[in-house]
């Protein structure tokens, strides 16, 4: 596991610069990746209440510019912990601390204009974004049978980054799992495990949906670690996975794509014709692909 880093694409535009919060440069598969999922490590509310109610300005806001807004559950990022294997090799595994939150909320605080002022200063991100909702997304790096990486250009009609490049992806759902809210469960060690499913599981249908490629194309993906866009404080988990069609048979796919309309083009690039590309994307993408670049980097000193 590489320690913290920070890195940017581009000093003009803030929202390319990035936080490496975990590397899993050996990329690290279902079984070494758990979920400890506790109100704990849900949202601490400011205790500054204009700041606060700003919250709830801010969201109304939004739905009178636009009412289909949804207010859906999200599971909220807080840290991490690593423990290792009772086996002859020690693996060491990663467990993801996660709690709820709402689109509500992350629209009221790391998209808040005043977002800095929800901060905590500290070393510690769990610490420094207590008050934030940061939500946890996910982004897939999809290797082709050509060896090449799927990218998408976000429509300009979406609020966050129009027009950049980001990897598929987008976020675990806790209804996937039957998770509405918290209350007391009889077997929360279940409830757990198939929440780690779902990281896994949920990124397999976010490339699906995006790209149109069937399931059976991938493999099982493995986790790589976790990114934070340095503007307003964005988390998001990275996954690698092949694909075994090549960038042409990708392309032809993605016009039957079910969500391809938050995006307006697919592009399957080479490592270098990506490192041209990331001062048009957001940091916490820019991250995913220092991840990858990490991985690589790992398997050729194997």
């Amino acid at each position: 596991m590489a320690a913290p880093t920070c890195g940017s694409a581009s000093a003009a535009d803030p929202g390319t610069t990035f936080k490496l919060l975990l590397s899993c440069p050996a990329g690290l598969p279902r079984s070494r990746v758990s979920v400890k999922f506790d109100r704990s490590f849900d949202r601490i509310p400011h205790p500054d209440a204009a700041l606060e109610e700003s919250i709830s300005e801010i969201w109304n806001q939004r739905l009178r510019q636009n009412p289909s807004l949804f207010n859906g559950t999200k599971f909220r990022y807080g840290g991490y912990s690593l423990h290792h294997k009772d086996d002859p090799n020690q693996e060491y595994c990663v467990s993801l601390h996660l709690g709820l939150t709402d689109y509500r909320t992350f629209v009221g605080t790391n998209l808040n204009p005043l977002w800095e002022n929800f901060l905590v200063p500290s070393e510690d991100d769990p610490v420094c974004c207590q008050h934030t909702s940061s939500p946890l997304g996910n982004g897939a790096i999809v290797e082709t049978s050509d060896e090449k990486i799927i990218v998408l250009q976000r429509s300009y009609n979406v609020g966050e980054f129009p027009g950049y490049y980001v990897f598929p992806g987008g976020h675990s759902e806790p209804e996937e799992v039957g998770i509405m809210g918290h209350k007391t469960y009889e077997d929360l060690a279940h409830l757990c495990a198939r929440v780690s499913r779902e990281m896994f599981d949920g990124i397999i249908r976010e490339v699906v949906e995006e790209t149109g490629v069937p399931a059976h194309s991938l493999t099982d993906p493995v986790f790589i670690g976790v990114s934070r866009r340095e503007m307003n404080v964005r988390p998001t988990a990275f996954f690698f996975t092949k694909c075994n069609i090549d960038s042409n048979g990708i392309n032809e796919l993605y016009s039957r794509a079910q969500d391809g309309y938050e995006s307006t083009k697919l592009h399957a690039v080479s490592v270098e014709e990506l490192r041209g590309m990331n001062q048009r994307m957001p940091g916490c993408h820019n991250g995913g692909f220092a991840l990858y670049e990490l991985m690589k980097n790992f398997a050729k000193s194997l």
